[in-house]
This record gives C-alpha cells, sequence and structure tokens, in this order.
C-alpha cells in the first residue's frame, strides 16, 4: 500500500466507500466523475502503478474476471473496459485500475 495514494485510502477505507463488488484481490466502486450511465472502477488490493508494472498474470485474469462479476452485479450486459497506462495515455490515479462503462 501507498500512503499518499487515493485508492489506497479508498481500500483501506478511509472514506466509507461503497463497493459495488469485492473479494481478496480486488475492489470495484462508482467512478466520482464518471464518463457513462455506469462507471465502474475495478481496482487491485496491491499497489501496482501501472500496467507497465504489473507482472502477475494471475493478478491480471483476476482483474479481468472481476470486471465481469462487477457487470454482471450492476446488471450489464455489455459494456466497454478501458486502462490507461502512464499520464500522456490520460491515466490520473497511479494504482493501476480498470474502467468498465456501460448504460
Amino acid at each position: 500500500m501507498d500512503e499518499n495514494c487515493i485508492f489506497c485510502k479508498i481500500i483501506r477505507g478511509d472514506f466509507n466507500t461503497e463497493f459495488v463488488y469485492e473479494n481478496e484481490h480486488l475492489v470495484v466502486f462508482r467512478d466520482i466523475n464518471p464518463k457513462a450511465p455506469v462507471h465502474l472502477l475495478v481496482v487491485p488490493r496491491v499497489h501496482v502503478p501501472s500496467l507497465n508494472e504489473l507482472d502477475d498474470k494471475d493478478l491480471l485474469g483476476e482483474l479481468m474476471l472481476g470486471v465481469k462479476e462487477a457487470a454482471k452485479k450492476v446488471g450489464l450486459k455489455s459494456y466497454r473496459t478501458q486502462i490507461n497506462t502512464g499520464k500522456e495515455a490520460g491515466q490520473e490515479v497511479f494504482h493501476l485500475h480498470i474502467h468498465v462503462l456501460g448504460k
């Protein structure tokens, strides 16, 4: 965990954020600045700055399964996923996360 990371703080419970879905590997919560009617963030519990630093293929698989489970839980049958990697690509929070966007 990174003390200054907003997502690490959310995972720790510092803001009482409601999780749409969670398991031992990840948490899923609604984006506070949604770009679609449904905009979820799938975030690993371990601090990984971006996809470039992720070497754990098991965790990557867990994240993708988390996308599927979270989408199902909120009733999305069709959705788009997005991972921004690096500042130039639009990453604003440097804790790996997957955007799930749908209607």
